[in-house]
């Protein structure tokens, strides 16, 4: 189905509030997020979400507390509304059916309107500030191809505290073909991505899994296969994603390991959720946590967003410094 449809409403002009999903008034910290939800449209027509309607501007809502909560306690939270390419018209094939997702003409749209809202922001809205990159399955393809296209500018990359390029594949060759986009090392470089794609030992097939995914793991953060276990996961926390209601809260939740052929990042030794489902999950492929990717980590990526802007802000009073160099 993918190319089925077209745009449904005007491009939003991002120089108005109402073409955001957050843009605060008051600047009261150092550094900025700009957050980018993941599919919350899931007609089959048209292709792209209308960001005018109501229920959809308020299932935008609850991702602000339910992913963007890990960034706006330590970071202004910047959150363009998008028109995002409809899940009835995504492929759920393993590795995309061997097509580029990104090539989608839907895709595109809701791409060019986050890029126009980018652009935006650095010019009138933060033109000196460091920046994180936060997002999220359809959220984090848009912020791939926007450090792809955008982020090969050196002013923009010495802002850049870190890219959460989280539930979505960033490839080696990403890595290869764009010197802007690095992964990762640790717990507290500066400039690089954070990614991984959430899945049990037993899972079947994942299409935001593709070939040579590369990882870093939330409760250890190393790259390799090193295991980490559920007594360094600080605590998972559940939410409605459409209304920001936290349904459960888990401390010691999971362990998670990166398997090291494929780049999934495999959760371990699981707790069993009272009030979340972790087995009947929609269209998701079993033992698929797609959906769970910033739940099953929530603490520990709150965590690590707090120790990177301090370590960003440290070396920025010094000599600038980053894994960009």
């Amino acid at each position: 189905m993918a190319g089925v449809g077209c745009a449904s409403s005007e491009a939003p002009d991002y120089s108005g509030d109402f073409a955001w999903l957050s843009k605060p008034e008051m600047l009261d910290k150092p550094v900025d997020v700009f957050y980018v939800y993941p599919t919350i449209y899931v007609d089959k027509t048209p292709g792209n979400m209308d960001i005018a309607r109501e229920d959809l501007r308020e299932n935008a809502r609850g991702l602000l507390s339910a992913q963007a909560g890990i960034y706006s306690l330590y970071a202004n939270l910047f959150a363009p509304f998008y028109r995002q390419q409809s899940a009835a018209t995504q492929s759920m094939e393993v590795n995309n059916g061997g097509r580029d997702a990104f090539a989608d003409p839907l895709f595109q749209t809701g791409y060019a309107d986050v890029e126009r809202a980018f652009d935006y922001y650095v010019t009138h809205l933060n033109p000196d500030r460091p920046f994180i990159l936060g997002g999220h399955s359809q959220g984090s393809m848009v912020l791939i191809e926007l450090m792809r296209r955008r982020m090969g500018d050196p002013e923009l990359q010495k802002r850049l505290v870190a890219a959460y390029l989280i539930g979505y594949t960033v490839k080696k060759d990403d890595l290869e073909n764009y010197p802007q986009m690095k992964l990762a090392q640790g717990e507290t470089d500066t400039g690089g991505i954070i990614t991984y794609n959430t899945q049990g030992v037993d899972a079947e097939g994942s299409p935001v899994l593709l070939t040579e995914a590369v990882a870093i793991n939330p409760l250890n953060w190393k790259i390799d296969g090193t295991p980490a276990d559920r007594e360094s996961n600080l605590k998972a926390i559940f939410f409605n994603d459409a209304t920001g209601e936290i349904f459960e809260e888990i401390p010691h939740f999971c362990g998670a390991f990166i398997n090291t052929e494929t780049g999934a990042l495999i959760a371990t030794d699981m707790q069993t959720p009272e009030e979340v489902d972790l087995v009947h999950m929609g269209r998701w492929p079993h033992q698929v946590y797609h959906r769970f990717d910033y739940a099953f980590f929530y603490e520990n990526l709150r965590e690590n967003v707090k120790k990177r802007i301090d370590a960003y802000m440290m070396l920025s009073q010094g000599s600038y410094r980053c894994i960009c160099e």
